[in-house]
């Protein structure tokens, strides 16, 4: 829980905390969910909410919605850490919660990044959500499909909240600059166009507008009693944007998905873009390379052999340069993927012979091509008729390579892209060569 001292004095906090809404109407953002009549405003506003997860990127208000719904229900609302509680505290919350509901009372209990909770912590909730003891409220930024237990999350509704739109987060900063809670009682001077360019900044970010702006009026130019913000001090204030990109979490597999289906949709433009946005956010390089590797034959394959080369060389000067400089290679290698010709015959084949690997019975390798390394292996028969190719003409033999069950299978089949219908060309020729073979063995 939040704890303040005697000595707390509110101006002494940050702007985005002096700022949080304290009603609906001071909300903003989320007109999908707290829109007049739409149903999770309906739900506060009648004190009727049930367990739920609040999902979204930082900035956008989860914990804002928390605490209003504070301010409004009748319950018992206990405000509690993922990061300092173990499931010592929370079973001591829920006993509590447990004797409220014995005497008719609710108790909301607010958990914030609850998925830093292990799995045995989220099931010490389970059974006090199901009985009625408690209703969660949980706040994450991470998909709550992958980090809150499925059994647990069945029994929540989750609501998705959205990175705040510029006009938005416009107005939030105006109204910070007008509130006696912010700077309503200064003087500020700024125009609309550094407004706008903070809001832009912010990228969907209510919290991080607010300190950008904080951190812009208190390094501004003081003339009397006005602090004017110039284009000059904000720039300063703005000089890099912090992207949004978790490495162990969705939005690194976001975009890692991003970059490599527009690779394979050959669109080098959106493909160089989303290299850019994992490099610029700390991605290792490394995991890209390898990531570009496994295109290379994955998406490309036979129809332009020469892309595997490519990326494994990126991922070698990746590995002896490092970034900065790197960032030029993996760009060359992202750039030639996108234009290469494309083909998934590869992937394709290889997954056609692991479905016959893993589901059909494993016949033993036949004997005409078993090593014979041993007087007994040569006396069981093994290798017993091998014909080596390079004594005959055509360099093909008649011999069977596939178990019996197999015999006639076929995985690998060209596709159409670059020089792989040089590949086409070349399988059907030895498919003659093989059946003429066969023939002259009758």
């Amino acid at each position: 829980m939040e704890e303040y001292t005697f000595f707390s004095k509110n101006e002494d906090l940050p702007l985005a905390a002096r700022m949080r809404p304290e009603n609906l109407d001071e909300y903003a953002g989320q007109k999908h969910l707290l829109g007049e009549g739409k149903v999770l405003r309906r739900l506060i506003e009648n004190d009727k909410i049930g367990s739920m997860i609040f999902w979204g990127p930082p900035g956008v208000g989860k914990t804002t919605l928390a605490r209003i719904i504070a301010r409004k229900t009748r319950a018992e609302f206990i405000d509690f850490s993922a990061v300092t509680s173990g499931i010592k505290e929370i079973k001591q919350v829920m006993e509590s919660a447990e004797k409220r509901r014995r005497f008719g009372e609710k108790t909301i209990l607010f958990v914030d990044e609850i998925h830093r909770f292990n799995k045995a912590q989220q099931d010490a909730f389970l059974p006090y959500v199901e009985k009625g003891s408690i209703i969660l409220i949980g706040a994450t930024t991470e998909n709550p499909s992958f980090e809150v237990n499925g059994a647990l999350l069945s029994r929540c509704k989750v609501f998705v909240l959205q990175p705040l739109k510029s006009d938005e987060i416009e107005q939030l900063l105006l109204r910070a600059l007008d509130d006696e809670r912010g700077f309503g009682k200064q003087r500020v001077e700024i125009g609309p166009d550094e407004i706008k360019a903070i809001a832009e900044f912010a990228d969907g970010d209510a919290r991080g507008a607010l300190s950008t702006l904080e951190m812009a009026v208190l390094n501004g130019e003081s003339d009397g009693d006005v602090v004017r913000v110039t284009r000059e001090t904000l720039s300063q204030c703005i000089s890099r944007k912090s992207l949004l990109y978790d490495k162990g979490g969705e939005e690194h597999y976001n975009v890692i998905s991003a970059l490599h289906k527009s690779m394979r949709n050959s669109d080098p433009d959106a493909a160089v873009y989303w290299l850019a946005r994992m490099l610029e956010a700390g991605e290792d390089p490394l995991y890209i390379a390898r990531r570009v590797t496994r295109f290379a034959s994955e998406d490309i394959g036979l129809a332009d052999p020469r892309a595997l080369e490519i990326a494994v060389a990126a991922y070698q000067a990746c590995h002896f340069i490092g970034m900065p400089e790197c960032s030029v290679h993996l760009t060359e290698a992202v750039l030639y993927m996108a234009m290469a010709p494309k083909s998934n015959a590869v992937d394709v084949a290889y997954m056609r012979a692991r479905s016959d690997a893993l589901n059909t019975t494993a016949e033993p390798v036949p004997l005409v091509i078993r090593n014979a390394p041993t007087s007994l292996m040569k006396e069981l028969g093994y290798g017993k008729g091998y014909k080596f190719a390079h004594d005959f003409d055509d360099k093909i033999t008649d011999m069977q390579c596939l178990p019996d069950s197999l015999k006639d299978r076929v995985y690998y089949i060209p596709g159409n892209e670059g020089v792989e219908p040089k590949f086409a060309s070349r399988l059907a020729q030895i498919r003659e060569l093989r059946k003429k073979a066969e023939a002259g063995n009758k």
